[in-house]
């Protein structure tokens, strides 16, 4: 669970100097460190892309994934989801802060991801990207909802941390789950695309929903063992 310790820490730092600093950051410098997360989430996400050579599987898993997650909605059942939660708060003083920030820490792809990596691999990388961009996140956050943002924190522990524990589970408890298994790598493969779809929307590049390719991360395994047995 490394990844979601260095992820509270750089959330609690950011925090705290969101109470000290408020609003006085530089809008440009906010932007830039965003940038250089959003190009090293790029890095991350070829570099786990080309963790599989099976190129059809990935093709598959991310074209229908991509029209699975645009047929379901995904994006705009996530948007609507939290706007309804986010009224159920409303009027209390810690609880925007608390909410908002539990929502962006803890929905998204790169969450889901980066816990899975670490629990089944090891592999916090994606989630140390994470941790930067929540980091700067939270300074901004706390300086304008105040300090029921550090209250995410436990929301974080628990759900970023309960993903990582049932990604080592798995592979604990199944064999066939281990790194260097095929499906695993069509998985990380996936798992990249998926990546460098968000990191085109941290830069404000976006042509394509990250959330809604999520479909793509059941069906990469899926089509990898497909293709296994028919010798392809």
């Amino acid at each position: 669970m490394i990844g979601t310790w260095i992820n509270m820490g750089t959330v609690l730092a950011g925090g705290t100097v969101g109470l000290l600093v408020g609003e006085r950051l530089p809008e440009r410098v906010r932007k830039a460190a965003t940038g250089g997360v959003g190009l090293v989430t790029l890095v991350l996400g070829f570099r786990m892309a080309l963790e599989s050579e099976e190129v059809l599987s990935l093709l598959l898993a991310v074209i229908l994934g991509g029209i699975v997650g645009s047929w379901l909605r995904l994006e705009e059942r996530l948007e609507r989801g939290s706007k309804r939660v986010e009224r159920w708060f409303r009027g209390y003083p810690l609880a925007e802060g608390f909410l908002t920030a539990s929502l962006l820490f803890c929905v998204g792809p790169m969450t889901l991801l980066g816990a899975l990596r670490d629990g089944m691999f090891g592999d916090w990388s994606v989630l140390g990207a994470k941790a930067i961009l929540d980091g700067i996140s939270s300074v901004a956050l706390t300086a304008a909802l105040g300090p029921g943002v550090l209250l995410s924190l436990g929301v974080l522990l628990v759900y970023q941390g309960g993903i990582t524990l049932v990604g080592r589970l798995l592979v604990t408890n199944v064999g066939a789950l281990s790194p260097t298994a095929p499906e695993m790598l069509a998985f990380s493969a996936a798992g990249g695309a998926v990546i460098i779809a968000l990191g085109f929307e941290i830069l404000g590049w976006k042509r394509v929903s990250a959330v809604e390719l999520l479909p793509a991360l059941a069906l990469a395994p899926l089509f990898s063992w497909l293709l296994g047995l028919l010798n392809i």
